[in-house]
This record gives C-alpha cells, structure tokens and sequence, in this order.
C-alpha cells in the first residue's frame, strides 16, 4: 500500500493538471490509514479503531469516486454529501459498537456503502468506448470487481446453512478478503497511473497537433484530418467542402502596429471564425495569416453561406486596440470536392479561388471551377 501511494504522488507531482489524479493520491493516503489501523489492534481502544477503519474505507471510496468524475470531466458532487455520509457512518459504527454492540451489522453497512461507492467509480469511468481507453477498461475492472466483492462480502462471512462458508472456513475467506483487496487496489492504482499517462499522452499530442499561437490545428494536422475527411467522402458519397482563407493587408498590421498585435489580430479571427462554423467543422492555420477550413458534409451552397457568414462577422468585428479599431477583412476560395478528387488538388482550386478573390479587390468571396485537378496534381492540357 505504501509502495502504490507513493507510486501515486509521484504521479500528481509530476502532473499536477491531471484531473482527478489529487483525490485519487489522496483516496491511498486513506486506504493506508486502513493498514496502519490493523497494526494498532493490540494497543488503541475498540471505538477508536472501529473509527478509524470506517472513516478511512469510506473516503478512500469516496475519493476514489470524486477522482474519477473530475478526470471524465464529469459534474463535482458537492462535498456536503461527502461530509454528511462520513457522519452518518461513523455515528452508526459508534452505536453499533458502544449503545448496542452488533459488529455483524456494522461490517455490513460499511461494506454496503463503500462497495456501492466502487461500483459508482466504474460505472463513471466506463462512460463511452471501453475498448478506445484499456486504461479506462481495467480501472472499471478492478474498482468495478472490487466494489461487487465487497457488496457480497458480508454473504460470504456469514456463519450457518444459509452461507456459502460455514464456521470452520472462516480463516479460508478472511485470506480471500486480503487477496481480493491486494490485488484490487494494485489493479486500481496501476490503472490510475495508465489513466494519468494516457491524458499526458494526448496533451502531447494536442500540442503537437495545435498551433502555438492560435489554438487551431497547424498545417501537419489540418491535411491529415482533410485527408482521412475526403476518404470517408468518397467512400460514403457525401459531400465535402473547403475554404481557404487569407486575411487582407496583414504585413500592414504588422508594420503599422506591431508584431504582439499581429498575433492578436490572428487570434481575433479565429474567434470570429470558430463562431460561425458548425460542430464538425475543421479549421487550421496553413501559415503566416492563411487559414484553411474544411466542411463535412457541406456542398459548395452551403459551404458559400457559411464563408459569407464569415467574412462578414469579421468585416463587422474589428479589432479593438484601445480606442482603436483595427480592420480586418479576409479573401475566402470556396471548393467542394469532386469524386475521386485528391486532397491537394481541392486545396489547389481553392487556392485559386482566393487568389482570385484577392484579384478582384479582396474582401470577398469566389468559388472554384468545377472541373479539378487530376488527381496526380497536374493540369490537363487543352484540346486542340
């Protein structure tokens, strides 16, 4: 038990931002307090231990589920119940053990509530696909079995015909007891430690995936979901379309103001930008001040609204620098894909597109040709 709680601070140490990952370090400071408290048999009153013992099962399951709902981003319970279930747990263990002695009762109570609070860790963390998160999978495991083992435990300890064991067994399942939380509370917290190395895991991916200074995808991810977008699309017959766009005069905003307000105005857009687009939608900074999106879904109507609606939040949301306002405007190509269409060669008539709306005067819109490019990239010569 030491080794996994030591195990687990140094995890939240190292990861202080990781959801959860407190209450779970702190939830085996509490299963510790059950270990020393056998060790104190010999020496501290009956009440105190019985106390103590209650006390600490109970909030090791009990933390162990408030660490569970902050890593699935799940609503906090409100820390009164917490509070309030403590008390009333150790004002029935302090009846059963002073007023009217009864340990058979008062074993099955705890075993009853903190069970129920192991099953409630699995029952969260189970939450969506299993089979995409085997760290989720065997956290649900083991808390899951564990809470099912202790909710049957006052079953097995009972003593007569109607139990499974019978007196003479009982040294027998008190060593099934301890197995059984051994090897739970290893399973738990190894699964803890894979819960904590697999969201490290995708904020380094994320962060290899963002734009530093934006927040949106950077180039590298924004062609690979375009990719995997436009083979779904050939695959599925839907339509998909892109938007390439390159705000006006930004070298401007630069020399005239600064680079930190360059910066601003970048992230301005993509604030605009984000407003207006749909869930789904995928948005990306290709580079310097040009931005690419493309639309699931959308044929090159529906993609033109949007690129319209676009345009003209940004034309009517300048950048406020003090009591100034900054322009910004933006030149947008619109592109639907066609069948069999490469990604390149979609972005490439996009490309033209918005150079071409740059060409008329910026500050608006043009739609691709129809016809793309091969899929080879390569343009097709005229027929004679």
């Amino acid at each position: 038990m030491v080794v996994m709680t030591l195990m687990l601070a140094a995890a939240w140490r190292f990861n202080p931002r990781i959801a959860g990952l407190g209450a779970w370090t702190l939830s085996y400071f509490f299963g510790l307090l059950v270990c020393v408290n056998l060790l104190l048999r010999a020496v501290a009153p009956e009440l105190l231990l019985v106390l103590l013992a209650q006390l600490s099962a109970y909030l090791m399951a009990w933390l162990n589920w408030v660490g569970t709902r902050a890593y699935v981003g799940a609503a906090p319970v409100p820390r009164r119940y917490g509070v309030l279930g403590a008390v009333l747990l150790l004002a029935t263990a302090a009846w059963f053990t002073v007023v009217q002695p009864e340990q058979t009762t008062r074993f099955t109570l705890m075993s009853l509530v903190v069970g129920t609070l192991f099953l409630l860790c699995a029952r969260t963390i189970a939450q969506g696909r299993l089979q995409d998160h085997p760290a989720r999978y065997l956290y649900a495991l083991a808390s899951g079995g564990h809470g099912l083992f202790l909710l049957l435990r006052p079953w097995l300890f009972r003593v007569g015909n109607h139990g499974l064991f019978d007196a003479q067994h009982a040294i027998a399942v008190s060593h099934l007891v301890v197995v059984e939380s051994i090897v739970a509370i290893v399973l738990m917290a190894f699964g803890i430690v894979m819960l904590a190395n697999e969201q490290v895991t995708l904020e380094l991916r994320r962060i290899a995936d963002r734009d530093p200074l934006t927040g949106v995808f950077n180039r590298r991810a924004f062609l690979a979901l375009l990719d995997k977008g436009s083979h779904y699309a050939e695959r599925m017959a839907f339509p998909l379309s892109v938007l390439l766009i390159d705000l006006d005069h930004f070298k401007k905003i630069n020399d005239s103001w600064g680079h930190q307000l360059g910066d601003r105005a970048l992230r301005h857009f993509v604030t605009v930008a984000q407003a207006c687009l749909r869930d789904g939608d995928v948005i990306g900074r290709l580079g310097g001040e040009e931005f690419a999106i493309f639309l699931p879904n959308a044929r090159l109507a529906q993609a033109e609204a949007i690129a319209s609606r676009l345009r003209g939040a940004l034309e009517m949301q300048p950048l406020r620098h003090g009591e100034a306002a900054i322009a910004l405007t933006a030149s947008i190509g619109v592109a639907q894909r066609q069948p069999q269409e490469a990604p390149h060669a979609l972005l490439h008539r996009a490309d033209e597109a918005m150079y071409l709306a740059k060409h008329k005067g910026r500050n608006r819109i043009e739609l691709a040709a129809s016809s793309p490019l091969p899929a080879d990239g390569t343009a097709t010569p005229a027929l004679p």
